[in-house]
């Protein structure tokens, strides 16, 4: 098979590194790819908006799929692109990823359909917002309703931050994607992120990890697109993900169907583990970053035939996936300023050689200089994941390649995984 895999971060080379160890794989074209991601395939600079450069690079390599990866993608109409000219797609059209692009849609999707969840609003006059929040005890949960790079969203622990979040979003911290702000109540729990792959008739679970969206040591600082996850997550028993599966995933890929948006790709569930079941904080419609990651590490099987299927119609002919009995442990590596501000352009010097029993080093935000340097180029930079057969090994890991990672300009958390191993 030739596949095109659309994306540059963290999440698509995992991607494109379990996709590369498939027998079924001819030809791997990553764009626009990164230069990890050049270990695995070739790269093309195609942007990940780019729609019409992006369908005539499938055309070029015949290609036989089309991975998407980011949401970036989705929301631009790429698998709708796609579907017109009959190039299979692991993705969603632009219609079902509203269920991420807009918080709005997702809130208001789940209150049609009976999905567990909390009590919301949706406004776009400042005042009107501020006077909900009287309905409400702090915590304050605030989001904007689009794409925030996972930024979007703040948990205000008095009234005064609430409005002031109010007040950011709505006078255009986030541009368009803060036209509007969506007010929730605070669930109370842990949260863990679920996956299931859809293919517009039917669901398959694949797999759940927890993450780490808190930029600093102690779930501290500034909400980010994640700073670490680990799988498994032991606070998501079995009970409580059949639970969600019944609740959540079925009614979601059913009603999507029912409305005339059949979805095809990943459904990444966040729930809160309250103490009336799982409740859906969110959903996003790609694999997490960095879930994705440690997910791909304890996969066992191969990935391509359960991407082919969602995107074909064919998951009821695929057996449930294979997971290895290990953990697996991921370390954001991220730049000075993150998620604010992140310093580009600083140099990142790896080790020579193995970077240690069980350890895979993923590129979120790198390039290479003229003269050949590995630079930083985002936020989140690297990713430093580790497989063991117990998460404490697994963080002994990570944390001792991490320390072989020559970049002063660079912060990372030290506790990741801290709620499975306290």
């Amino acid at each position: 098979m030739n596949i095109l895999l659309v994306g540059s971060g963290g999440r698509e080379h995992a991607l494109a590194w379990k996709i590369a160890q498939s027998p079924l794989l001819t030809r791997l074209v990553c764009a626009p790819g990164s230069p990890g991601m050049a270990q695995a395939g070739e790269i093309r600079a195609v942007a990940v908006t780019d729609v019409a450069g992006q369908v005539a690079l499938a055309r070029e390599i015949a290609a036989d799929l089309v991975v998407v990866g980011p949401e970036a993608a989705l929301e631009a109409g790429l698998a709708d692109a796609l579907a017109e000219i009959g190039i299979p797609c692991f993705g969603a059209s632009a219609g079902a990823a509203q269920l991420e692009t807009s918080k709005a849609f997702m809130k208001a999707f789940a209150a049609r359909h009976g999905l567990p969840t909390a009590a919301f609003g949706v406004f776009e006059d400042a005042a009107a917002a501020k006077a909900f929040l009287t309905g409400f005890a702090a915590p304050y949960v605030i989001k904007a309703d689009g794409l925030a790079a996972g930024k979007g969203v703040v948990i205000a622990a008095d009234l005064a931050e609430a409005e002031g979040a109010i007040d950011a979003c709505l006078d255009g911290r986030f541009g368009a994607a803060g036209a509007r702000v969506v007010i929730e109540e605070f669930m109370p729990g842990e949260e863990v992120s679920l996956f299931a792959l859809a293919d517009g008739r039917t669901s398959l679970l694949f797999g759940a990890a927890q993450d780490h969206k808190r930029a600093f040591d102690g779930d501290v600082g500034p909400n980010t697109g994640g700073m670490g996850a680990y799988a498994p997550a032991p606070a998501l028993t079995a009970g409580l993900e059949a639970r969600a599966r019944e609740t959540l995933i079925t009614p979601t890929a059913a009603g999507l169907t029912a409305e005339g948006l059949p979805y095809r790709g990943v459904l990444y569930a966040g729930l809160m583990l309250t103490p009336d079941g799982p409740r859906l904080v969110e959903y996003n419609a790609r694999f997490g970053d960095p879930e994705c990651q440690v997910l791909m590490l304890r996969l066992e099987s191969d990935v391509v035939p359960y991407l082919l299927a969602a995107a074909t119609g064919a998951l009821s002919d695929v057996p449930a996936p294979v997971w290895r009995d290990e953990a697996v442990i991921c370390v954001v590596l991220a730049a000075n300023g993150y998620p604010d501000a992140p310093e580009r352009g600083s140099v990142i010097r790896l080790p020579d050689g193995d970077p240690g029993e069980g350890v895979v080093i993923f590129h979120a935000g790198t390039a290479r200089r003229d003269d050949g340097a590995l630079i930083a180029a985002g936020g989140r930079v690297l990713n430093v994941c580790a497989r063991a057969p117990t998460l404490a090994e697994a963080r002994r890991r990570a944390y001792a390649a991490v320390d072989r990672i020559d970049w002063p300009e660079g912060f990372h958390r030290r506790d990741i995984g801290w709620r499975a191993l306290r």
